[in-house]
């Protein structure tokens, strides 16, 4: 007699409402019709096929792919557009309105649930709602390992993904075998990060000076200026505050001798994951305080707030500017790439900024963990003592130019791959390129 196969009801829920809408996923009929109604085929995914910031399903058009990714909506153009083209690139997509859950735990299960729940970037108030959310995610890892071990030819992607659910998401996969490729926004304009191992401070790109200049050493394209190319169309980021501008330079011209220090979004996860000893944008503000007086005497620093931050930092700004005596400015109208090149150097915890300063030829203190903070390329600050030595002579700060144009023609030429817009509004990926990630080997 053939044994019944075993029923588990295995709850899908939306990531956006966090339990709003409940989806069995044990019934064989549910889960089939589940499956084939999120399912994009590369013929749609060529077309290009958007409605509403969504993927428009064809139905006629859905085919299956031994390289499918399997990605976590999130209900914007943009980023679907970046998922359609590594479909396309890759040989098909399917589309997850709503991470799933799944009751029965794996070993691991707990220590993964707590591990992404630290990393949320929302952080629940109160015992209940800590106890809550850490349900949630414990039940999403569970679901996403399930699936990418029934699954094994398919590819977990998920814009950003080292953060609270997303990171349950793409560490089930990881621990179920699959294959896997966090997506995020490039520094440069026309490109996209995707990247095996992670985002920003976890990213693959090699970690030894010695490495980039053995890689330079293979071809003169690999030496020379053309990574400056990444640079031509780079500007400020649009402000979404009032109170942050990106004006003109004028006034800069009689403010002396400084060091610019662009503040971060106080709850990004670079920030709340990668920040070190610092530990966050208000103690980077009064770190700067008790250093700049450790300036020469003609020296200052100017600190701008992140335009795109919602949490104003106002308070804790005007405190740290009172207690540095006139040492610290706060400059929320100049444009920033006019406050970097017009500074002395840039002080910063692991914005991008620092990095977007080697286009301006300005030496870099990172205080951080950034992919970036490479002896040779910028000044590592560990600690209160290091930042004070630096600060002392800021005339003395330097960099080694050979090596920069070794790391950014590599970011230019191998990490970073083109995102193509055409006029349709759809993008595309280079498939050699989107291949190549996920054969990376590990940083070194």
């Amino acid at each position: 007699m053939a044994r019944q196969k075993r029923f588990e009801p295995r709850l899908a829920v939306s990531g956006a409402a966090c339990g709003l809408a409940v989806h069995v996923d044990g019934d064989p009929e549910m889960a089939q019709a589940m499956e084939s109604g999120h399912h994009e085929g590369p013929a749609a995914i060529r077309a290009g096929a958007f409605s509403g910031g969504r993927l428009r399903v064809r139905p006629s058009e859905r085919t299956e792919s031994a390289s499918m990714i399997t990605y976590v909506a999130e209900w914007t153009k943009a980023k679907d557009r970046v998922f359609a083209a590594m479909g396309n690139a890759l040989g098909g997509a399917r589309r997850l309105p709503f991470i799933g859950l799944s009751l029965r735990d794996f070993p691991e299960s707990a220590d993964q649930a707590r591990a992404a729940l630290t990393a949320a970037k929302k952080q629940p108030k109160g015992r209940l709602a800590r106890f809550l959310k850490f349900q949630l995610i414990r039940m999403q890892y569970n679901w996403s390992r399930r699936h990418f071990r029934r699954h094994p030819d398919r590819i977990a992607v998920c814009w950003n993904g080292i953060t609270g659910s997303r990171s349950a998401f793409m560490q089930g996969a990881r621990d179920a075998g699959a294959r896997h490729l966090y997506v995020e926004l490039a520094p440069f304009p026309g490109r996209v990060t995707i990247d095996p191992k992670g985002i920003n401070a976890l990213n693959s790109v090699p970690r030894d000076p010695a490495f980039f200049t053995r890689w330079a050493a293979g071809a003169p394209a690999r030496q020379g200026s053309g990574w400056r190319r990444l640079g031509q169309k780079l500007s400020a980021r649009a402000s979404r505050r009032g109170d942050v501008a990106q004006g003109g330079a004028d006034a800069l011209a009689s403010q002396g001798k400084f060091l610019f220090c662009p503040l971060q979004v106080p709850d990004d996860s670079q920030i709340r994951l990668f920040s070190g000893w610092v530990g966050s944008v208000p103690g980077m503000l009064d770190i700067l305080a008790d250093a700049a007086g450790a300036l020469p005497d003609d020296w200052h620093i100017r600190v701008k707030e992140h335009p795109s931050a919602r949490v104003r930092l106002g308070g804790a700004v005007d405190a740290a500017v009172n207690r540095a005596g006139g040492r610290l400015v706060i400059d929320n109208e100049t444009d920033t790439f006019a406050q970097v090149a017009g500074s002395g150097g840039v002080v910063t915890i692991n914005s991008s900024v620092g990095l977007q300063a080697f286009f301006h030829d300005r030496p870099v203190i990172v205080l951080g963990e950034a992919f970036y903070a490479l002896p040779g390329l910028v000044h590592l600050a560990d600690g209160p003592g290091a930042l004070h030595r630096l600060l002392a002579t800021p005339e003395a700060l330097t960099f080694d130019p050979a090596l920069r144009a070794a790391f950014m023609n590599y970011l230019d030429q191998v990490y970073y791959p083109r995102l193509e817009i055409a006029a349709d509004g759809s993008a595309r990926l280079d498939p050699a390129a989107v291949l190549a990630k996920l054969t990376v080997e590990s940083p070194l």
